[in-house]
């Protein structure tokens, strides 16, 4: 399928909203996830500037003062990480704007390495922006846009615009995205000196999906110390490659365990890493219902974010083998979700969650099991939900 149409991203609407009561947004996110696009279609008439064209970082750093002289209604800056400086300029204008009573003036920053950019926001940009996260795009804003989504195709594509645009190049562009992206950013944030150990280590952890990260084992695996794949991991973390999902804690009388779990935040780049090239590859897969958690969890990462929201998620293992895959804190109350990869429905699948409300001895603030299949319970303790109706936050109204 080649498709060419601007697909309405959900931050959108957030973006603007967040314009009227900050000077600033900052807005990061996964290489090639539709940063630039976003913010150029919802300011066209704002100037774009992108310093990861070296003649263009260059000239600004010749002299940063003529540029923002030049800019008096402000600029999307994309990539600002890679001139860190530009974060306290951009405060000291803020700041004489306040003093003038100028709200006209308005910056847009963005950036793809979450440690490299977020650092220098925090340093010099506290109160004065608001933080932002776009993921690859969602099956809800794909389904929106027109683009019929079969479970097993999304998992295999991912949320990457440009594959959605060039499906028949899926491979090609995934193997660039490898190259030309992540080997390069690893490259800029450490010194790295065996490049196929790493490519290993990173087919390894798509191999892992969610299970608990063991960095001993990834260590023997690959050939490395334990403190190199901990650095590793921390790259593609800094990157938006994967991310970790904390083991639940509470004093409640159980032995818990204590190691995260390891996800993609794209499942089309971890099926590409795995090898899988079609969705009939992908569904005799032994890691077919993995990369369906791993979708799933990644579908509400996206619910949350988009609404400009940033929650914490954990899981729940104890050492007796019992575990929920998804706990979401809402206050001091828990809402418990397991994630099934199958289209029929079985009652086991309540019985971890029911044995949570039971040992916490309370009621769970909302549980229930999302799967693929057509059977819904959408609006009761103990719900059933196909994936593509299942929303964090029924009460607004927003069930899909």
């Amino acid at each position: 399928m080649e498709n060419n149409v601007f697909i309405h991203r959900d931050l959108g609407g957030v973006i603007r909203d967040m314009l009227q009561y900050y000077p600033v947004v900052t807005l990061t996110g996964p290489r090639q996830s539709g940063k630039t696009t976003l913010c150029r279609e919802l300011f066209p008439g704002l100037p774009y500037v992108n310093l990861e064209n070296v003649d263009t970082l260059r000239r600004i750093q010749e002299d940063v003062t003529q540029f923002f002289a030049s800019h008096l209604q402000g600029v999307i800056i994309d990539e600002a990480h890679h001139l860190p400086r530009l974060f306290s300029d951009i405060q000291v204008i803020v700041d004489e704007d306040r003093f003038r009573g100028n709200s006209e003036r308005k910056f847009i920053v963005t950036g793809s390495s979450n440690f490299a950019l977020l650092e220098k926001v925090t340093q010099s940009m506290a109160g004065r922006t608001s933080v932002l996260t776009l993921l690859p795009l969602s099956e809800r804003e794909l389904r929106h846009a027109g683009i019929e989504v079969e479970t097993d195709r999304f998992i295999l594509n991912g949320g990457y615009p440009a594959v959605w645009r060039s499906e028949s190049i899926r491979k090609q562009l995934y193997g660039n995205y490898s190259t030309t992206y992540i080997e390069r950013d690893v490259r800029n944030l450490i010194n790295l000196k065996d490049l196929s150990a790493f490519q290993a280590f990173v087919r390894l952890c798509a191999g892992r999906i969610g299970t608990e990260f063991n960095a001993s084992a990834l260590s023997v695996a690959v050939g490395v110390s334990v403190n190199t794949i901990r650095h590793w991991l921390s790259v593609l973390a800094a990157s938006y490659t994967v991310y970790l999902l904390a083991p639940y804690h509470a004093n409640i009388g159980k032995r818990l365990t204590k190691t995260p779990k390891l996800y993609f935040y794209d499942t089309g780049l971890a099926a590409y890493y795995l090898g899988i090239e079609s969705v009939e590859q992908l569904q005799s897969h032994p890691l077919r219902g993995a990369l369906f958690e791993n979708m799933v969890l990644n579908e509400i990462k996206k619910e949350s974010l988009n609404r400009g929201d940033d929650e914490t998620y954990y899981f729940y293992r104890d050492k007796t083998g019992r575990e929920i895959d998804l706990i979401r804190m809402v206050g001091l109350e828990i809402e418990a979700y397991e994630i099934k990869a199958s289209k029929s429905f079985s009652t086991d699948y309540y019985k971890h969650l029911k044995y949570l409300q039971e040992l916490i001895g309370k009621p769970l603030r909302r549980s229930a099991v999302i799967y693929d299949g057509s059977e819904q319970q959408p609006y009761q303790m103990n719900g059933l939900y196909n994936f593509r109706e299942f929303t964090l936050y029924p009460e607004a109204g927003t069930c899909r």
